[in-house]
């Protein structure tokens, strides 16, 4: 991972355009290829980011140019470079789920048709190079279909999901693979960045997938 601390203007060009006036930030280059823009605020989040696969080009002019196959771009303008170091973090183990999350995934690989009539199951953990995807499965047509399952889904687990697909559908005998993202609770800026990607988003029950009845609104 590359670690860049600058005063710099950072510029997007794809199917909107933003711009960042000059400032003091953050910005990681990741082994992956994706670059990302950060303040000293808003916790993890970005203030703009290029997933990849993208390339980035260094310029004479103190200029990055980092482009994805779109050919969308992420133009940085360096005005003071205050900080630049590389460091090799090696294989990452992985984020190793909390119960409720693994039981979502375990219940919900054994019913699968919660998600569709004549959905069937292909295998949980289904390996990628950059992690496990949760469920590869089939929908009733027949088509390969990639489930991330978050108890609460917000925006990094589409991104997550984006990841995923974008390798998944390199594979000739997995081709076309759909993506459905399913939590106990999906925020609204979640559902619209996966509704963008033509992601379907699914609410999960997780008393409902255990068998156990809501008895909240009954009097006996």
């Amino acid at each position: 991972m590359r670690l860049v601390i600058a005063r710099c203007s950072v510029d997007y060009a794809g199917r909107l355009t933003a711009h960042l006036p000059a400032a003091p930030r953050l910005i990681l280059v990741k082994a992956d290829g994706s670059v990302s823009v950060h303040a000293d605020d808003r916790a993890y989040k970005p203030l703009n980011w290029m997933s990849p696969p993208c390339t980035l080009k260094e310029g004479d002019d103190q200029r990055w140019t980092v482009e994805n196959k779109a050919g969308e771009k992420l133009i940085i303008t360096m005005e003071e470079i205050l900080h630049d170091s590389s460091h090799e973090l090696g294989t990452d183990p992985g984020l190793i789920k909390d119960g409720v999350e693994a039981h979502l995934q375990e219940l919900l690989a054994d019913r699968m048709e919660t998600l569709g009539e004549g959905w069937s199951l292909i295998r949980r953990e289904f390996p990628t190079a950059i992690g496990p995807v949760d469920i590869l499965g089939r929908d009733s047509d027949g088509t390969t279909v990639a489930v991330e399952i978050k108890r609460r889904g917000e925006i990094d687990g589409v991104e997550q999901l984006t990841r995923y697909l974008e390798l998944l559908n390199r594979d000739p005998h997995l081709a076309p693979v759909k993506g459905v993202f399913a939590a106990q609770e999906i925020k609204p800026q979640a559902r619209v960045l996966a509704a963008d990607r033509g992601i379907s988003c699914v609410t999960l029950d997780y008393d409902g997938l255990r068998g156990i009845e809501d008895d909240k609104l009954r009097l006996f």
